[in-house]
């Protein structure tokens, strides 16, 4: 293939640049003038566009939210919309998850495949059609955003408020062959205000704070709950935990210190779109929780409110809200974050439903479900369903390059994830995991292989090839 040699004079380069990318702990933090998303994630994207520079392509940096580099010439813009943006890194990794280590032809740390591995082979793609002297008959700009993960994606709200918007493009932030599909997707929360306190006679066990999850795209892999009881309590509570071990395998301990009694759920992290995946510290905990004697009460109904409408699922079922097509399955349910104190609980729920059904439809189930509960809900933040019909020509150019590259049939498929090929209004997600290949994004020792990145670079330069002609 025309560009493989080019890549293969450039792989060092591409593995420094990664590691480089992933050293930088670009997880959102407290803004700063010209920082909206914190000071980490502006240097990261600062140093990104360095890069850029140094290949020789026009850059520009949008107010910190977001930025470019540009290559070519012409009316038209093909875009290339990566994140530099990261989830936190969660526990139980084996190496530093912002070393940016090769073991074994392995390149690990958070961003490795989500989404900084993906960045920088953009980046080395552009330019080696670039030194290829590939006639530019469009403008090529990847677009660094620094807002992703949050759901949000104020760094493409702003971005786009000032600059062109793009023909056509990919974003390289989900899987191979081909993905014309996403589900639509919503962030919202179950809040409760507790008007009346436990009563101070109550002879059961008073549940205090309870507390998990990073974010609600991450099935969570901790929790932890303080409770308040007499010492005759705590055999009851270990034969919970023993029996719940033994039947479901939960990771459930308690630990006394003092007066304080803490329970700690341990879970599997994965991502919010495959919760099936991971094991949701969260709902463990609930479920260890509706199984004891607590205090009645407004907290006591509330636990067993979720417990009863969610526990361990992840489509929905019991919370009124299953729904599938046939274009993209079934409706994805993930339990993210949850606070309980004395005062309130939340619960932040994230969704994701299949193309053919609306927000109004999602909601409409959501109002009746809390409606009965007299718990209140406020949506977050959403997106609506991605879906490019496999006539599109920017489907078909991608679906020749793959076949092209790896010989195999470029299959069209359906995610849960959301990419920023929604950002704009003719784009798939196109890469970087092949298929069979194991999903790391936002869990524990993410990494990407040395020699996928590299077979990534070349794709993305064919495809580049192809599209701007």
């Amino acid at each position: 293939m025309k560009f493989d040699e080019a890549v293969s004079r450039m792989k060092e380069d591409i593995i420094k640049t990664t590691q480089e990318l992933i050293r930088y702990k670009s997880v959102e933090t407290t803004p700063e003038p010209g920082a909206p998303f914190g000071r980490p994630m502006r240097e990261c994207l600062d140093r990104a566009l360095e890069i850029c520079e140094s290949m020789g392509f026009k850059t520009k940096n949008v107010d910190g939210y977001a930025g470019h580099a540009e290559c070519g010439e012409g009316e038209e813009i093909v875009a290339i919309l990566v994140h530099l943006d990261v989830v936190p890194e969660g526990t139980g990794w084996s190496v530093d998850p912002y070393g940016g280590q090769v073991i074994d032809g392995k390149l690990f740390g958070r961003g490795s495949i989500d989404d900084k591995g993906p960045a920088a082979a953009a980046m080395y793609a552009l330019k080696a059609v670039k030194d290829a002297g590939e006639k530019f008959n469009k403008r090529v700009r990847i677009i660094f955003g620094c807002d992703e993960e949050s759901g949000r994606w104020d760094c493409m709200k702003h971005y786009f408020q000032s600059e062109e918007m793009p023909s056509c493009g990919f974003s390289p932030d989900a899987d191979f062959p081909i993905i014309n599909s996403e589900k639509g997707i919503t962030i919202f929360d179950l809040n409760k205000k507790f008007d009346q306190a436990e009563s101070s006679t109550c002879t059961g066990i008073k549940v205090k704070t309870i507390k998990g999850g990073n974010r609600p795209n991450m099935v969570p892999d901790y929790c932890e709950c303080e409770l308040e009881l007499e010492k005759d309590f705590v055999e009851i509570i270990q034969k919970t935990i023993d029996d719940m071990k033994k039947k479901q395998n939960a990771d459930i301990k308690l630990q006394i210190n003092g007066a304080k009694y803490i329970i700690s759920s341990h879970g599997i992290s994965a991502h919010g779109s495959t919760p099936e995946k991971g094991v949701n510290a969260i709902s463990q905990m609930i479920a260890f929780l509706d199984k004891l004697p607590l205090c009645a009460g407004e907290k006591a109904d509330y636990i067993k409110f979720i417990n009863s409408s969610i526990g361990m699922e992840t489509d929905g079922t019991s919370f009124g809200l299953y729904m599938e097509d046939e274009v993209s399955g079934k409706l994805v349910f993930n339990l993210g974050v949850f606070e309980l104190s004395d005062e309130a609980a939340t619960a932040v729920i994230n969704i994701r439903y299949p193309v053919t059904k609306t927000r109004d439809e999602v909601y409409g189930l959501i109002e009746k479900k809390t409606a009965e509960a007299s718990i209140a809900y406020h949506e977050i933040t959403g997106k609506a369903p991605l879906y490019v019909p496999a006539d599109n020509p920017l489907v078909q150019k991608l679906s020749a390059v793959y076949q092209k590259i790896t010989g195999e049939k470029a299959t069209l498929i359906s995610i849960g994830g959301g990419t920023y090929s929604r950002a704009i209004k003719n784009a798939v997600a196109f890469g970087p995991l092949f298929p069979g290949q194991l999903e790391l994004a936002h869990q524990k020792d993410e990494y990407i292989g040395v020699d996928d990145l590299m077979k990534c670079t070349k794709l993305y330069a064919e495809a580049i090839s192809e599209l701007i002609k």
